[in-house]
């Protein structure tokens, strides 16, 4: 029996009670329980997770790099909450709710569409993130690719061990029956891309000319509305491509996807993640980024990336223009296609807007990862803060005063739960 046969173990329909039930979540922010691969940053937690997507930035990569910049030490990558977590503890939902929403989109595929990101603080070696939040909205819709959908925006802050709030994420969550994915076969048609030698040297070209602007500050002052922002490329997509984020520390949680002895424990934990493969192995869901099979049972032709993995590559687009005194303060990106294994994603960008907020410097960004079919994989915008001379450095953004207050509340509840003073 091949995967795509196994319909009962993973075709289950958007029931219209899952929709209601998940309407009980909104507005309710609830510690998060996830222990990701990473519990507290190092710097080689810091250079393996910016490796794992690509980016030799010294900033991230060199310790001592640091300490002659702004920041007077090594800094994460924007994204490191995506591999950064710790567990936190805390009162939970109510138990009528909780008990209510149990199960919701069982046998249901979700994948991450896209997401919206501010940044207030940088993450150091030795910090610990942990977060609170909750479902924000809920909609359904009718899509190209799946037939019915249901999208979700999770709001999560993140903050680190001293209450500051370190970032807020809202990620777009997309619900899609398998079988109406798999039925109507609209990617299936897609053939897998190769590539003659002259194509790949112009690839390499690209590689070649990319780098970070590093300590050589980019001032607000000589940027000018309709710049053009240098190309880069990610790809040709490779399993290899997809192992290298793994080993940053990627993919690890919520699941917990892990192996042997652990990895039966899991099973016994998580059972409806694990799906048998062709040769009745239960082996995780998550495969469909590696296995081109389980990838097909949901309509695709063969495996594809992580909408984490882009977002990495957008926001490396980004750091690398705005150089080590700059500051990404927000970014809107979006997964509009799937990016399959052998595909290549130019980014490309310009500047759109700029203006003087909250005391900062700040240029709007518009770009987006574009595939070799020419299709726009992930469009994105980005609000950037850039030294000026006339300003100064750029100045930190402070979150909502009531939203500090909330951060604190939750991490005294945390320390008094685990018995540890506050840091």
């Amino acid at each position: 029996m091949t995967q795509t046969e196994q319909v009962r173990d993973f075709d289950h329909a958007i029931k219209d009670d899952d929709i209601e039930r998940a309407k009980l979540l909104l507005g309710i922010d609830a510690p998060a329980s996830i222990d990701e691969h990473h519990r507290e940053l190092s710097v080689d937690a810091i250079r393996q997770f910016a490796i794992g997507y690509g980016d030799d930035n010294p900033l991230y990569v060199d310790p001592d790099y640091g300490v002659s910049t702004r920041w007077g030490g090594p800094i994460a990558p924007p994204m490191i909450h995506s591999s950064l977590s710790r567990k936190m503890l805390g009162d939970p939902i109510p138990e009528d709710i909780r008990k209510a929403t149990k199960g919701l989109f069982s046998g249901v595929h979700i994948f991450v569409s896209g997401q919206d990101t501010e940044w207030f603080q940088p993450v150091r070696p030795g910090d610990q993130l942990f977060g609170f939040g909750g479902l924000e909205s809920i909609e359904e819709k009718t899509s190209e690719f799946a037939g019915r959908s249901v999208i979700r925006v999770r709001r999560v802050v993140r903050i680190n061990q001293r209450a500051e709030v370190v970032a807020i994420e809202r990620t777009i969550l997309i619900a899609t029956e398998r079988k109406q994915s798999r039925e109507r076969g609209k990617n299936m048609t897609i053939e897998p891309a190769s590539y003659t030698d002259e194509q790949i040297a112009e690839i390499d070209a690209i590689y070649a000319a990319e780098g970070p602007r590093g300590a050589e500050p980019r001032y607000y002052e000589d940027v000018q509305v309709g710049d053009v922002l240098p190309k880069m490329v990610k790809g040709p997509l490779t399993l290899t491509d997809m192992i290298c984020f793994h080993a940053g520390g990627y993919g690890f949680g919520p699941y917990g996807t892990s192996a042997s002895r652990v990895g039966y424990k899991n099973r016994q934990r998580a059972g409806k993640f694990y799906i048998k493969n062709a040769a009745g192995i239960p082996d995780v869901a998550q495969r469909l980024h590696w296995e081109n099979e389980w990838s097909q049972s949901i309509g695709n032709p063969m495996a594809y990336d992580y909408g984490i993995m882009r977002e990495c590559w957008l926001t490396h687009y980004v750091t690398d223009w705005i150089g080590d005194d700059g500051w990404l303060l927000r970014q809107h990106d979006e997964m509009r296609k799937f990016n399959f294994i052998g595909d290549t994603q130019f980014i490309t960008g310009e500047v759109v807007g700029k203006k003087i907020e909250n005391g900062n410097a700040t240029v709007d960004l518009a770009f987006r990862a574009t595939n070799q079919r020419g299709e726009v994989t992930a469009p994105a915008t980005a609000t950037v803060a850039l030294p000026s001379r006339e300003l100064g450095p750029v100045v930190l953004p402070e979150p909502d005063p009531e939203l500090r207050r909330k951060a604190s509340a939750f991490m005294a509840r945390h320390n008094e739960l685990a018995g540890t003073p506050p840091r």
